[in-house]
């Protein structure tokens, strides 16, 4: 695991999953589904902004913790169609679900517009894993569907793509400085206390 990086991921795995969930997911991933592409084009754009008007530091002590929060929600959601939890995620958090991100770092406008470039290998592996996650979305249905459970090593990988999504995100966002590390990590990570 890449404990050092300063985006954590977990979940608190379900003893069961609701067999009705798995078709509220479809229909929820139909109407949401252009959320990815604008969080990917839609975060660096609007940090760049914000940068240009207030400047690094106050970028990051102001907004940083509402965008922050906006990642929360949206790694939520997609521990949510990812099969990870339950629970749709909301403005209140969620006790399954845990992110965090040690928000630092020096970011300008420059380069906040090109992480746009500058992700794209992370974006193109995660791209592959997440036709993977989508062939095991389709087992891991059916294994709710009969046990309202699945294999936790299916759920270990998702929770990995999941926890890359969300890596990728707060680099996206200018929240952090380090690029995302091609690491796959699965299974729980507890994530560590708050910073900002």
């Amino acid at each position: 695991m890449v404990a050092d990086y300063p985006v954590s991921f977990g979940v608190a795995r379900p003893e069961k999953f609701e067999r009705p969930q798995l078709f509220l997911r479809i229909i929820v991933y139909f109407f949401l589904s252009f959320i990815s592409g604008l969080a990917y084009f839609g975060l660096p754009i609007i940090a760049a902004i914000w940068i240009s008007q207030k400047g690094p530091q106050k970028f990051l002590e102001e907004d940083g913790p509402r965008v922050k929060g906006w990642l929360r929600w949206l790694t939520g959601l997609y521990a949510y169609l990812y099969i990870l939890t339950d629970k749709f995620p909301s403005e209140t958090g969620d006790d399954q679900v845990q992110f965090d991100v040690q928000v630092g770092g020096s970011p300008s406008v420059g380069s906040a517009l090109l992480r746009l470039i500058y992700s794209i290998p992370s974006a193109i592996v995660l791209g592959v894993l997440s036709w993977v996650g989508a062939v095991i979305w389709i087992i891991a249905a059916v294994q709710v569907l009969m046990n309202e459970t699945y294999s936790p090593g299916l759920f270990d990988f998702q929770c990995g793509v999941v926890r890359w999504n969300a890596r990728l995100l707060a680099y996206h966002a200018s929240l952090v400085d380090p690029y995302p590390p091609f690491a796959f990590d699965t299974g729980p990570q507890a994530a560590p206390a708050s910073t900002a």
